[in-house]
């Protein structure tokens, strides 16, 4: 596997074969990623009498959760210790022959915020907004905008074209062309499907 460059990435942009949309400017490209904006949806957790989350349980895990739209110009705070799902402003389309990963950005990382716990692999094939599920992990609240660049995605060739990319009809693809962020959908998965 490579990972894609600048010019590969601008490459792939022009013929389409990747897809952001919308790309501001080529700021947001740099020498081996693109740079991704924060979206104004967030969910978080809302304080409940459960003593824990299991997948097995028949309550949708919706229920667990708020959303907040935040107003353009005005911030999110995220408090130290407190986890949130967001979305990328844009929309990425991923082809069947490459891999992407998303990185949270150094200078968000320097205030203590995380943009992924782990479900930073996007698989080939996949198209939609990508959820982050944000983290700050520091000692202060910090101002998170909509609009402001908070995380990159980074491109890998794989050695051939996936025979069943993401959202396949054969596959079990969750999370293909979500718009806004989304809670976990584990209950979907094959091995939990029964329920207790």
């Amino acid at each position: 596997m490579a990972i894609l460059s600048d010019v590969d990435i601008k490459k792939y942009l022009d013929e389409g074969k990747i897809v952001i949309d919308p790309i501001e400017d080529d700021k947001q490209i740099q020498p081996s990623s693109v740079d991704l904006r924060l979206g104004d949806e967030f969910k978080g957790f809302k304080i409940v009498t459960k003593p824990f989350i299991d997948p097995f349980d028949k309550i949708d895990l919706e229920s667990y959760m708020e959303s907040l739209t935040v107003e353009e110009g005005e911030p999110f705070i995220i408090h130290p210790g407190e986890f949130t799902l967001a979305t990328t402003y844009e929309y990425v389309k991923i082809p069947d022959d490459i891999v992407a990963r998303v990185e949270g950005r150094s200078s968000m990382g320097r205030l203590g915020i995380t943009m992924h716990v782990t479900a930073g692999y996007i698989d080939p094939g996949f198209e939609g907004r990508i959820t982050l599920e944000i983290s700050n992990i520091g000692k202060m609240p910090v101002a998170l905008y909509p609009g402001q660049r908070v995380c990159q995605i980074v491109f890998e060739t794989m050695t051939s074209p996936s025979a069943k990319p993401y959202g396949h009809e054969d596959r079990d693809s969750k999370y293909m062309r979500q718009t806004g962020p989304q809670v976990s959908k584990i209950k979907q998965d094959f091995d939990i499907k029964g329920g207790k």
